[in-house]
């Protein structure tokens, strides 16, 4: 129905085009809002002949007296997807406004139409939150079922929780949860805004080939307005795990790779482990371990570590020599005590150097 609020913005906004006065009526043939103000809040008798039949209902001084509360003119009933929501009346003489009323009559309803969309748009926005915050507070599954099959989520595992890392400094005119709406206006997914700058998308029955696709789609839509970076938890096969699978969604962006997009939990689950990484206790064991290393020796093993180990191969990257990566790595073992060809060794300081690079 339409509201007390938009029908002011019918009336204000009609009458400073038309220079006639407008009612806009309930249903129930109270009048919401009018150009006379005395008029608001009583029966219009003419509307609710239009509301019992759904048609034109044209007032004249002859028959006037027939409709409580009346003026000549001309009362048009204005429809929302089907459904008679109120009523428009103009008033005046009907044969000085019978060319232009239907006008009035479509202007009207497409202003009803863009905030009945509106308001319907923001009521799934809100359930599609709350349903979400109430999985991550681990809320009885049964009261969240209730409410998923009202926007159109279709629960089958595996479900994978996401967030999305984006840059408010780069809000375009339609926010980003609008762009998800318009994108995922047909898949069974609950997308929204949980914190700040932190959106998620939780997905139900899609393999990692087909979240990847459609991420990548919308990365490609959004890149001109947006600068997004995405984390993908772990894959769960009850809602109930949601919360557990959004937890390492959002771990998946804090220690995944800063210049990649999209970051998988599995590519930073050992390092996720090390979470007090900005403890006294870390801080010290990083600072003693890689105290007495240059840059160009800490790069080195940086390099050494990604190409697993293998000589030939990090030397080629590094443009070095074989033998010179040797001395490097000989080097690296006399400043800290630490052999990085021997596995055990090399964990302390891939360690290390993950803690340091968390500083950053």
């Amino acid at each position: 129905m339409i509201s007390k609020q938009l029908a002011n913005q019918i009336v204000e906004q009609t009458m400073l085009r038309l220079h006639r006065n407008i009612n806009v009526v309930h249903t129930n043939g109270r009048i919401l809002a009018s150009g006379d103000r005395l008029r608001v809040e009583s029966i219009h008798g003419g509307a609710r002949i239009v509301v019992e039949t759904e048609k034109v209902l044209i007032i004249t001084e002859e028959n006037n007296h027939l409709f409580k509360n009346a003026k000549p003119g001309i009362n048009l009933p204005i429809f929302f997807q089907n459904e008679l929501v109120g009523v428009i009346g103009i008033t005046g003489n009907p044969d000085d406004i019978a060319e232009w009323a239907p006008l009035v009559q479509l202007t009207t309803e497409m202003m009803v139409h863009q905030a009945l969309i509106a308001s319907q748009s923001e009521l799934k926005r809100k359930m599609r939150e709350t349903i979400f915050e109430d999985l991550m507070n681990q809320q009885p599954l049964q009261k969240v079922k209730e409410r998923l099959s009202k926007i159109g989520f279709f629960h089958a595992p595996p479900f994978y929780a996401i967030t999305l890392d984006v840059d408010a400094t780069l809000m375009a005119y339609q926010s980003f949860v609008e762009h998800m709406e318009d994108f995922f206006i047909h898949e069974s997914v609950i997308f929204g805004r949980y914190q700040l700058n932190e959106h998620f998308i939780l997905v139900s029955g899609m393999d990692v080939k087909a979240i990847i696709d459609k991420l990548t789609l919308l990365l490609t839509q959004v890149r001109k307005y947006f600068t997004v970076r995405i984390g993908i938890g772990q894959p769960v096969q009850t809602l109930e795990k949601a919360a557990h699978s959004y937890e390492t969604a959002k771990n998946a962006i804090e220690y995944g790779d800063k210049t990649k997009t999209i970051n998988f939990f599995e590519e930073v689950e050992v390092f996720s482990l090390l979470k007090k990484s900005d403890s006294p206790e870390a801080l010290l064991f990083t600072n003693r371990t890689l105290k007495d290393l240059n840059n160009k020796l800490i790069h080195t093993l940086v390099v050494y570590f990604l190409n697993n180990q293998q000589l030939a191969n990090c030397s080629e990257e590094l443009g070095i020599h074989r033998h010179t990566l040797t001395y490097r790595l000989n080097q690296i073992h006399e400043l800290t005590g630490y052999n990085p060809t021997i596995f055990q060794d090399a964990i302390i300081l891939q360690i290390a150097i993950w803690l340091k690079n968390k500083e950053k």
